[in-house]
């Protein structure tokens, strides 16, 4: 077997473990849905908490750039079918045709940021930071202005907190200005082009 027959083999495996673990973290999470607080109830349904556990799993298996927007797709969308199948379970009716189809869009791109977060080259990891941060950052936002009068801040606090963290941890591992600019750059971009999202969003409901 060649070298390179040899890494897409363990590639392959990589993704196959990451669809299992998603899987059984989906399931999980409808669980969870049932016995968290309300100040983390919004946690399991919003998209800064599937975007969160599809970054951890890709990034668990450390794939290269390619490999990551395979495992974000695979990741997210297994996610919600181990929500789904666990919501059965336990006799509740879901439907997870739209985020499954978010899933399908955005699991590329989480992926990739996980990956890239975890890689070795400082401005594709200043990238991947960046997106993920602005995720948290514009989530939080949008849950303390937009949905404020019927969820707890708690979460979007957190969400607020965890994106300032994964910026400043950013920037203390790469420090080079030009790391430092672009995961500033990133976050800011991520921030507005999700805010501009949520807005259409709304608009069109």
């Amino acid at each position: 077997m060649t070298s390179t027959a040899r890494s897409t083999r363990s590639s392959l495996l990589a993704v196959a473990l990451v669809a299992v673990a998603s899987l059984l973290v989906g399931a999980l999470t409808s669980w969870a849905q049932g016995v968290l607080p309300d100040a983390l109830a919004s946690f399991a349904n919003s998209p800064s908490g599937w975007t969160l556990l599809t970054a951890a799993l890709v990034a668990a298996a450390r794939p290269s750039l390619g490999w990551g927007a395979l495992s974000g797709v695979v990741s997210f969308v297994a996610l919600v079918l181990g929500y789904t199948l666990a919501s059965e379970l336990r006799g509740l009716t879901y439907d997870p045709t739209l985020w499954g189809a978010v899933g399908v869009v955005a699991g590329p791109f989480v992926g990739v940021a996980a990956a890239a977060v975890v890689g070795r080259r400082p401005r594709w990891a200043a990238l991947g930071a960046g997106a993920l941060s602005g995720v948290l950052i514009a989530d939080g936002l949008y849950g303390l202005t937009v949905v404020a009068d019927t969820t707890s801040p708690v979460y979007w606090t957190a969400c607020l907190v965890a994106g300032a963290l994964v910026v400043l941890a950013t920037v203390a591992r790469l420090r080079t200005p030009a790391a430092v600019g672009l995961v500033l750059v990133t976050t800011a971009a991520a921030v507005g082009v999700l805010r501009l999202g949520y807005a259409a969003l709304n608009a069109g409901i």
